[in-house]
């Protein structure tokens, strides 16, 4: 999603690459019950660390009505320290999520836990951050953006399958094809909330760019 704070890697969630091949990129239809597996879900996890949750938002392509997407649920759970993550492992453990470690290479401010096994079982990505840290301020703008602007959204998900066709299996170029688009459009939807309490600008030097997708 090029805006001076903007990593690849970070933008671009969503890819979950596991390496430069691997399965199919697929795309789905808008299913209106997206919403209601997130808050399914959401409250599940509240049961199990309500305690040290600050927020939790969807996010991702199943977050945006009337979009496609690969038919994976995003979740953006804000801790007010992110050390509060170790304590979450064993209890999310315990409702499937499984951790992942190895990501945080990627993307150090962010701890990642996924669930289930597709096609067989729903597909869901917990993203657990700082509250109103840069990786949460941008991929709430991402979606805000989408959400308020119907033809950004369309635009978006024709790209989407055009990539989906050509890159096939190769997820990692599948992302990177999608990052200028992306980094546009959190561009515009910063420079629409300035001044935003709800999105206020990342302070200068805190969050280095990161070049790795």
């Amino acid at each position: 999603m090029s805006c001076e704070f903007v990593g690849k890697a970070q933008l671009s969630h969503l890819s979950n690459t596991i390496g430069k091949m691997s399965l199919p990129v697929k795309m789905a239809n808008y299913d209106p019950n997206w919403p209601k597996l997130f808050e399914k879900e959401k409250n599940l996890i509240l049961g199990a660390i309500g305690h040290v949750i600050v927020r939790t938002e969807h996010i991702g392509s199943t977050a945006v009505p009337g979009l496609g997407a690969k038919p994976i649920v995003d979740i953006l759970v804000a801790v007010n320290h992110l050390s509060d993550a170790k304590t979450c492992i064993e209890p999310l453990k315990r409702i499937g999520y499984k951790y992942k470690p190895r990501l945080e290479a990627d993307i150090p401010e962010r701890r990642f836990f996924g669930k289930g096994a597709p096609p067989k079982e729903q597909h869901y990505h917990l993203h657990m951050v700082e509250l109103m840290s840069d990786f949460w301020e941008r991929h709430l703008l991402f979606r805000d953006y989408l959400r308020t602007h119907p033809e950004a959204a369309q635009e978006y998900q024709k790209l989407k399958k055009q990539l989906a066709a050509k890159y096939g299996r190769n997820r990692e170029g599948y992302t990177d094809a999608k990052t200028p688009f992306i980094e546009s459009v959190v561009a515009k939807a910063r420079a629409e909330n300035k001044g935003s309490s709800t999105y206020p600008a990342p302070p200068q030097g805190l969050y280095p760019h990161n070049t790795r997708s």
